[in-house]
């Protein structure tokens, strides 16, 4: 449905796991740093030499690839001559956060690098923007209704059950940005199917979808539902999501999954094609309170005990 030929960020699983994924922060630091670099003239052997590195770490640090200490953003923005006191202290501080490890480093044996990726670009966002046709998003799952998506899936990969105990509790660690007052804004956009698709039996659909009507509390954090009646909207091509951040100098980042990974596009055109589909299917559905309505006549429909 979109294009998508422009700079693209791929995970999947371990067969990239030398190089680790870079987090939004870091991308953002090493495209500041091309560009200051490109406009200064400088070339990359330069700017190698000024950090005691050499051309294939400045080409990684530029793509996000690879982490930049302070000391070495303070070199290189001495050696690009930026005076911009507010754009220095920016980059500076940006490059330590994106060295900074998070709670989910304590799994990094387990999780594949994808989900290590997702979790990293929703830990900062201050609004996410959810479209699913098929589940419910992790980050409103219950958690029986988590351990029958993780092991529907896990099973046939031949994961073990310590495994899949840990999946499910990351799954519901990652709920934890909802809460407190630095709790991103959330709307979620779901097609009706969602709801008519058993997940575990009619218990833990019941409360799955209960668990839908307690948590909504627009406008920060609004469910929607877009009804069979609809017939063609703009996400039948399938699920994404919008991760914006509060400081002007972070990109935002489209995510796109796949069955073993995901992809994440950041340029600005498809990034907005994106948030243009997410505003036509908004478009197209039920609002906050008639959703609440339709989620529980089909929980007293169809999941009823």
């Amino acid at each position: 449905m979109y294009d998508t030929g422009t700079r693209i960020v791929m995970t999947k699983g371990a067969a990239l796991a030398k190089h680790p994924h870079p987090t939004v922060r870091r991308r953002k630091v090493g495209s500041e740093l091309k560009r200051l670099r490109l406009a200064a003239g400088v070339t990359m052997e330069e700017a190698a030499e000024r950090i005691g590195g050499d051309k294939p770490k400045i080409s990684r640090q530029e793509n996000g690839r690879q982490g930049v200490t302070k000391l070495e953003a303070e070199a290189l923005l001495e050696l690009y001559h930026v005076e911009d006191l507010r754009l220095r202290t920016a980059l500076i501080t940006m490059a330590r956060e994106s060295r900074r490890k998070g709670w989910w480093a304590q799994h990094g044996d387990l999780l594949a690098e994808s989900l290590q990726e997702q979790i990293s670009i929703e830990s900062d966002a201050a609004r996410i923007l959810l479209f699913q046709p098929l589940t419910i998003p992790g980050l409103l799952q219950t958690r029986e209704y988590a351990e029958e998506s993780i092991r529907s899936v896990e099973k046939s990969r031949g994961a073990s059950a310590e495994q899949i105990a840990t999946y499910v509790s990351v799954r519901m660690d990652r709920q934890e940005i909802l809460r407190g007052e630095s709790a991103p804004q959330v709307v979620c956009l779901l097609d009706e199917a969602v709801l008519h698709r058993s997940m575990g039996g009619p218990a833990v659909m019941a409360a799955q979808l209960q668990r839908l009507i307690d948590v909504n509390h627009p406008p920060q954090l609004s469910i929607q539902v877009i009804p069979f009646e609809q017939g063609w909207h703009a996400g039948l091509d399938g699920a994404f999501s919008i991760f914006s951040y509060p400081d002007p100098m972070d990109l935002d980042v489209v995510s796109l999954g796949y069955l073993d990974g995901a992809l994440y596009l950041e340029e600005n055109g498809p990034v907005e094609r994106y948030r243009m589909a997410f505003d036509q299917l908004r478009s197209s559905a039920l609002s906050s309170q008639q959703s609440m309505a339709l989620i529980a006549r089909v929980a007293r429909s169809q999941y009823a005990s």
